[in-house]
């Protein structure tokens, strides 16, 4: 268990002026006992009378003292337009080890299953306000494990991740809440990967985003939670603009966040369910500024295989600079492969690439002969929140296992990615792409329009190890 406000003890000044008028009055009080005491001695009950009142004497001191050290303790009442300030509240937050649940034997865990909450709710930036919302949390049972605060103009947004007994639910909850002075409130079911704090999160997005030029998407929807990205180009395929450009401060609208994309373009955010803070903003714009500093990049990792009948090629990552080599392999492609790749007018093929091959729109893998020319390439494409696979090889080297490779390979991908789901679009005659998605031993389902197959696979299980090389050998290499 972890204190995250302690508690500091407090001294209190000493004043000499109270210590001077005690003892003035201790002195007077002296003075007019001797005299009372010489006064009733001389009667015939004297003795008796002066017993008594210094027993009565003791009592009433012994009195006030209880009273006094009883009461000492309570802070003084502060007028706050005719309201009194509730005493401090002090928040101990609980990190557990493993896990989602309290140890039974831990001293005040709650009593039975508890779940995990994240909760969002934005309350009036006045001293007290949090306190009065924590008091509730805490007469609920519930448990806040962090707390995220984003200043807003007016208000305070309160990000909270709650361990609340199971019998609580997100209604009631919602509606404790507004009682206490939260206001907008939102709920969302957690889980033990939400326990990992704010900065730790950050820093290792900001250093996949370091890596990897195409880890930024994915690195602002797991900053901001569920929510879609679009990225749109400057120009078209064209040659026309698409739209004013984001300036390099970028702009921020409530539920939408344009930022400039430093490859060119507009990357816009949105979040309809929920609006954003400046702070989500500013952190956004944090990882978009490191990404246009470190300029392009790929993992530096790069995997050799044999083929069957002993040629070697290599796999690796690929972007824009492969594009003179992409239209290379586009050059020596027959019109039925590329027909096929991109289901439209073969002569503007080339005019894709560009966009493939951009780390904005998703990750793109190529094959090279031991000669370095570019024989194949395969896509793994972000489309909102759908993830496209789409493949490539040139004639000369399909029907090896390339393209089977290619896919067992994306699909990692886009698992290590968290996508739910992929899919491909092509043709009910391309007997090569069904058989490749049927290879990767996953769920599949068809979907036939106007003579065009979408092929989607859930990535329910690990995809079955590659099938596409059974003789071959691979070995991975460095640069």
């Amino acid at each position: 268990m972890t204190d995250v406000t302690s508690s500091k003890s407090v001294r209190r000044p000493h004043h000499w002026r109270h210590d001077l008028i005690e003892l003035a009055a201790l002195f007077t009080a002296v003075v007019v006992a001797d005299t009372i005491a010489k006064s009733i001695v001389k009667g015939p009950d004297g003795p008796y009378l002066l017993v008594f009142s210094a027993v009565a004497l003791v009592a009433t001191a012994t009195f006030h003292t209880w009273w006094a050290r009883r009461h000492s303790h309570a802070p003084p009442a502060v007028d706050t337009g005719g309201r009194t300030a509730p005493a401090p509240v002090t928040v101990t937050v609980t990190v557990p080890a493993t896990g989602t649940g309290t140890a039974p034997d831990e001293p005040g865990a709650p009593s039975g299953e508890t779940t995990l909450w994240r909760m969002r709710t934005t309350v009036q930036d006045t001293p007290g306000s949090l306190a009065a919302l924590c008091t509730v949390l805490a007469r609920l049972g519930v448990d806040i494990l962090t707390l995220q605060t984003h200043p807003l103009a007016r208000g305070t947004v309160d990000e909270f991740l709650l361990r609340a007994p199971v019998e609580l639910s997100a209604q009631d909850l919602a509606r404790e809440t507004a009682a206490a002075g939260g206001r907008d409130t939102w709920t969302e079911r957690a889980d033990a990967h939400d326990l990992v704090d704010t900065p730790t999160r950050v820093l290792g997005l900001a250093t996949r985003t370091a890596l990897d030029a195409a880890e930024l998407p994915l690195a602002l929807r797991q900053l901001l939670g569920r929510c879609t990205l679009h990225s749109v180009p400057a120009l078209s395929l064209t040659g026309r603009p698409l739209g004013e450009q984001a300036p390099v401060e970028g702009v921020l609208e409530e539920t939408v966040m344009r930022l400039r994309d430093p490859h060119g373009g507009t990357l816009i955010v949105e979040r309809p369910y929920l609006p954003f803070t400046p702070t989500e903003f500013a952190r956004a714009r944090a990882l978009v500024e490191l990404d246009a500093r470190l300029g392009p990049r790929l993992p530096r990792s790069r995997d050799v295989l044999t083929l069957p009948e002993g040629n070697e090629i290599t796999v690796r990552r690929a972007d824009q600079r492969d594009l003179p080599a992409a239209r290379a392999m586009h050059d020596r492609c027959s019109a039925r492969t590329l027909g096929l790749r991109y289901h439209g007018p073969v002569g503007d093929a080339d005019r894709y690439l560009d966009h493939l091959l951009s780390p904005r729109f998703g990750r793109t893998l190529a094959v090279q002969t031991a000669s370095g020319r570019l024989v194949a390439l395969g896509h793994l494409l972000w489309d909102g929140d759908e993830t496209e696979v789409a493949l490539m090889v040139e004639d000369d080297w399909q029907r090896r296992g390339i393209g089977s490779e290619l896919l067992h390979r994306l699909v990692a991908l886009a698992e290590e990615a968290g996508c739910a789901s992929v899919y491909a679009v092509t043709q009910a005659s391309n007997t090569g792409m069904v058989a490749a998605m049927r290879a990767l031993s996953l769920p599949l389902d068809y979907q036939i329009e106007e003579g065009t197959l979408v092929i989607t696979a859930r990535l329910t299980a690990a995809p079955a190890p590659s099938p596409s090389l059974p003789h071959g050998e691979v070995r991975r290499a460095e640069r």
